[in-house]
């Protein structure tokens, strides 16, 4: 059997335009031709295209294809195996974003978002969002960004308001807690950081002392989190994640 370019896109639903782009760069050429000229596909042709579309599909550029394909010790076994790990790969990542899509559904239902006049209110012009993509990359699968997403889901503008003034509140007697020369391990600033802490587990997510931890390094090293530390009073990132630290050892000793 051999099939005419325009039934092999219909077979495998692509356009023409790709089938000739394919046979112009050496990747699917077919294995006849018809007596005018025209491209005829036989069934290995095809078996080529359906590994070729697979590939494809899970993002590998058309070189690293025709390499894949053309490699002389390459084992058909080995195709299948590949291909079975890739899709096992993609199947567990499509599992997790299901299940943030059906957290952030069930985050929406808990809930009315504020709008955006009642956010420009709020935050002071500040994208609350401004930050939601990177943090969802970095902690999207984990199950305190989960937590944090029901809770925050069904904050009312007067809520947001009260974490803010109690954020200040706290900033207010840091500050004049390092004004005073408290050292980090002292009891005033571990008891500041565990308040910090606590402020967390109550509007957020389950802090642990580990986590906490984790948060104050970042405080340091993030230079965002750090000038937002910092804009309270000079070194309070730093001083805040020793504290932290030493809070947290105290905990867990």
């Amino acid at each position: 059997m051999n099939y005419s370019v325009g039934q092999v896109a219909g077979f495998a639903g692509v356009t023409v335009r790709t089938l000739h782009h394919y046979d112009d760069i050496g990747l699917l050429v077919p294995s006849e031709r018809s007596h005018a000229g025209h491209r005829r596909y036989s069934d290995t042709d095809l078996d080529r295209l359906q590994q070729i579309l697979f590939y494809r599909q899970l993002g590998f550029p058309l070189d690293e294809v025709a390499a894949l394909l053309d490699d002389p010790d390459a084992d058909p076994r080995a195709h299948l195996r590949r291909q079975h790990e890739l899709l096992t790969a993609r199947i567990e990542k499509l599992r997790k974003m299901a299940a943030a899509v059906e957290h952030a559904m069930e985050a929406r239902k808990m809930g009315l978002n504020l709008t955006p006049e009642e956010k420009f209110e709020v935050f002071g012009g500040k994208d609350p969002e401004q930050y939601a993509e990177e943090v969802e990359e970095r902690w999207g699968g984990t199950d305190e960004y989960a937590e944090s997403q029901r809770r925050t889901a069904r904050y009312t503008k007067e809520d947001w308001k009260r974490i803010q003034a109690e954020a200040a509140d706290w900033g207010e007697r840091y500050g004049a807690l390092m004004s005073a020369q408290e050292p980090p391990s002292g009891e005033a600033a571990m008891a500041l950081a565990e308040e910090h802490r606590q402020h967390i587990c109550t509007w957020f997510y389950e802090c642990s002392y580990e986590i906490h931890r984790c948060l104050g390094e970042m405080y340091v090293s993030d230079e965002r989190f750090k000038a937002f530390y910092d804009a309270m009073r000079p070194g309070l990132a730093e001083h805040l994640r020793d504290a932290i630290a030493a809070n947290a050892a105290r905990h867990t000793s």
